[in-house]
């Protein structure tokens, strides 16, 4: 089975993964995408009361795709969610010998090389890369990496202002469920 991992925060969850998700699996053939909320997230200060709201939302979001699925595999581990084990896991689960393809935003594709055993996990994942506005690279500065640069529409939306503005553009589903469980405000 050819599949995708989309790790990520998802605080929360919004159109513009859906839409990367949706992109992979038409132009790169994966048989799933498989979307993977993170528990404590290293790099950022995030509630951890919401841990549990994020992938209930995550799970909200991809409940209508049967090619989209979320994993609980950062929440069962404790301490903080890095990549690098994830993606180990991710290898025995699915019994993957290559690389682990993975979906990730220019934004932080441009700071993998501070992420934990950094040097480990550029060798053990293939990155599929979507551009942001203002987030440009040059290939010469990854040559190291394995990745593609996806020429994809750049969505502009951010969970940052999702979470300030209390609007966003989000599904149906998650945009109720912040409502209901008041969160963000």
């Amino acid at each position: 089975m050819t599949i995708c991992i989309f790790p990520g925060t998802f605080n929360p969850i919004h159109i513009a993964h859906l839409k990367m998700a949706q992109f992979a699996l038409e132009h790169f053939g994966f048989e799933k995408v498989i979307f993977i909320p993170s528990h404590i997230p290293p790099h950022k200060t995030v509630d951890k009361n919401l841990a549990q709201h994020r992938y209930n939302m995550v799970k909200l979001a991809v409940s209508k795709n049967p090619r989209f699925e979320i994993s609980d595999i950062e929440y069962k581990s404790d301490g903080k969610s890095y990549t690098l084990y994830t993606v180990q896991k991710i290898k025995d689960l699915y019994n993957i010998d290559g690389r682990v393809n993975m979906l990730i935003g220019t934004d932080a594709f441009k700071n993998v090389r501070m992420w934990y055993r950094a040097d480990e996990l550029i060798g053990l994942v293939h990155f599929i890369v979507f551009p942001r506005t203002g987030d440009d690279i040059t290939m010469e500065e990854y040559k190291d990496f394995s990745y593609e640069l996806v020429n994809a529409e750049k969505i502009d939306v951010s969970s940052t202002e999702i979470r300030e503005k209390h609007v966003g553009r989000m599904s149906m589903e998650v945009e109720d469920y912040i409502k209901a469980n008041e969160l963000y405000s």
